[in-house]
């Protein structure tokens, strides 16, 4: 089988892929109130501290408008809080609550368990390829796509 053929097959089983994560991501977070939007928020301010929302959007790679409702609903929730932002006023800092900081530390220690079970499964070598892979397919398209 030629790399190009075996580049496209993997490239097309990342959504089946993607769409599974995404589905045991929200069942670890079913009882704590949080969609996996949410939850994405709230990981990117735990990970990089507090940030506005194009910040947190650029972060994210999703569009600025709808990070800002995804934003709401995790202050309306009582996990992150608006901040005055010294460099710019009229965006202000997202940071968390303390709530928002404790549920998402859980939230990621479930999910660190559940990773290191499937972990298992496979030798240093292939995650480490993987990862690799991953991250070098995802510079590159990047860029723009090149197909």
């Amino acid at each position: 089988m030629s790399k190009a053929k075996q580049l496209h097959g993997f490239l097309w089983l990342t959504r089946p892929l993607m769409q599974r994560v995404e589905d045991m991501v929200r069942r670890g977070l079913e009882g704590t109130g949080l969609t996996v939007r949410m939850r994405a928020v709230l990981e990117i301010l735990d990970a990089r501290g507090a940030l506005s929302v194009p910040d947190i959007a650029r972060a994210l790679e999703v569009k600025r408008q709808y990070v800002q409702l995804m934003v709401n609903d995790v202050i309306e929730a009582g996990l992150a809080e608006k901040r005055d932002n010294p460099r710019h006023r009229a965006s202000p800092l997202i940071a968390l609550t303390e709530a928002g900081a404790a549920l998402i530390s859980e939230v990621l220690a479930a999910e660190r368990t559940r990773a290191g079970d499937l972990a298992d499964d496979f030798t240093e070598e292939e995650l480490e390829t993987a990862l690799r892979v991953a991250e070098r397919l995802t510079g590159a398209l990047s860029d723009g796509d090149r197909t």
